[in-house]
């Protein structure tokens, strides 16, 4: 699917009442989302044990 195809999917899944903030933030949420999944494609991810770790020491401070 093409990008733009993408975003016209995502609208018609909201509710027909569904404001232009409401249209935004999908957007937005479906964007970061694929960008994520795009950076873990290419290795850019963190571990699941070093966000373990980085809790630990949030949590302790």
């Amino acid at each position: 699917m093409t990008i733009k195809e993408i975003a016209l999917q995502t609208i018609k899944n909201l509710p027909e009442d569904a404001s232009w903030e409401d249209i935004k933030e999908r957007i937005n949420f479906i964007a970061a989302i694929r960008k994520g999944l795009s950076e873990l494609n290419e290795g850019k991810g963190i571990s699941h044990d070093k966000v373990k770790e980085e809790f630990a020491e949030w949590l302790t401070n």
